[in-house]
């Protein structure tokens, strides 16, 4: 097994290897940090899909700004989770390789999104998007897995 990344510019405290998130900790003691980062990017992506594409179908009727504000306030959410994702992430991959992870949840959090409540047609073009998604993070993570 490969040794995990550590930034060289974070100092190794607590079990996320960073002082201020400790209180993670505390509710996700048993998961090792990447899956953690795992799935509090799931719940964000959940947010930020929300947050840009469900105004089309409900808000739709409504002014733009009307729109706008209630986005923002789905993305304040979405932060609160992303921001502590990627911190705990960064501890324990590169940011290459959070990118890729983050990019292979948002397909796999829109797609769903987009076929069950937007009722937009599946296409085959999501799955070569998935699969080109798989080659990136083969190649972002391939030193890794030797």
């Amino acid at each position: 097994m490969a040794p995990e990344y550590q930034h060289p510019g974070l100092q190794s405290e607590g079990v996320y290897g960073n002082l201020a998130l400790r209180h993670f900790s505390l509710s996700f003691c048993m998961l090792p940090p990447l899956a953690v980062s795992i799935l509090l990017l799931v719940c964000s992506n959940v947010f930020m899909t929300f947050a840009w594409y469900a105004h089309l179908k409900e808000l739709n009727n409504k002014p733009w700004l009307i729109a706008a504000l209630v986005s923002w306030s789905i993305a304040l959410l979405e932060y609160l989770f992303q921001v502590p994702a990627n911190r705990i992430g960064y501890t324990v991959v590169s940011i290459g390789q959070l990118k890729i992870i983050q990019e292979v949840i948002t397909l796999s959090v829109f797609v769903p999104f987009s076929v069950m409540y937007l009722k937009e047609p599946l296409k085959l073009d999501y799955l070569w998007a998935g699969l080109c998604l798989l080659g990136a993070a083969y190649f972002v993570f391939r030193g890794r897995m030797t």
